[in-house]
């Protein structure tokens, strides 16, 4: 499983009912910098295209969690738990997470929690694997760099299977959000389940 990180304007906020809600934007079209090259190897750069996860949060028998530091033994929230919903734009993938008084609990949300506060902990990183190509043709490619913009290889993902989104400590991608309150609405919409495409 791949799992690279990105960069997150993390907020935490508390108001409401108790159960808190985790928000999060994972960006399409956000370079990272997954090498930056040397001792005779170019750099290497990635990007999401937008969609790209979208035939596995769509999959209603796919499951995929918000954990803590890709560990499934620190999990917040899930979409077969009714805990976790995703909302799949052509700018970013956006999910929300309700985090319940039981999760709150857990020793792993504690440290989080305090990791949060003292700004140690601003990424998110999504732990997926590219699908086989009698799955999906074309998942992936890589190209040159711009020669203006440097000599990277960019590698390109059009279809991924999500497994889970983490937090983490250290980001590479830029433009990655997340948000935590507390309240009693979503903010997003519930999502459309769409199963044109599927693999295990």
């Amino acid at each position: 499983m791949e799992a690279p990180i990105y960069n997150g304007g993390l907020e935490l906020r508390a108001a409401g009912d108790g159960s808190r809600r985790l928000s999060g934007r994972f960006p399409y079209r956000s370079r990272a910098t997954i090498h930056s090259g040397g001792n005779g190897r170019r750099p290497r750069k990635e990007e999401f295209a937008p969609g790209a996860f979208q035939f596995s949060i769509d999959d209603p028998d796919r499951d995929q969690h918000i954990l803590i530091g890709h560990s499934f033994d620190k999990p917040l929230a899930s979409k077969k738990a009714g805990t976790l919903l995703f909302n799949d734009t052509n700018e970013a993938l956006l999910f929300e997470a309700i985090i319940t008084g039981e999760m709150q609990e857990t020793s792993w949300w504690k440290d989080f929690a305090a990791s949060f506060s003292a700004g140690l902990m601003i990424g998110i990183s999504p732990g997926f694997r590219i699908p086989p190509p009698e799955a999906v043709e074309d998942a992936e490619e890589v190209t040159e760099e711009d020669p203006e913009e440097g000599n990277a290889l960019i590698r390109t993902i059009f279809a991924a299977v999500l497994f889970e989104m983490s937090i983490v400590t250290r980001p590479a991608y830029d433009e990655t959000s997340l948000d935590l309150r507390q309240s009693q609405e979503l903010i997003l919409p519930k999502p459309k389940l769409h199963s044109s495409m599927r693999w295990r």
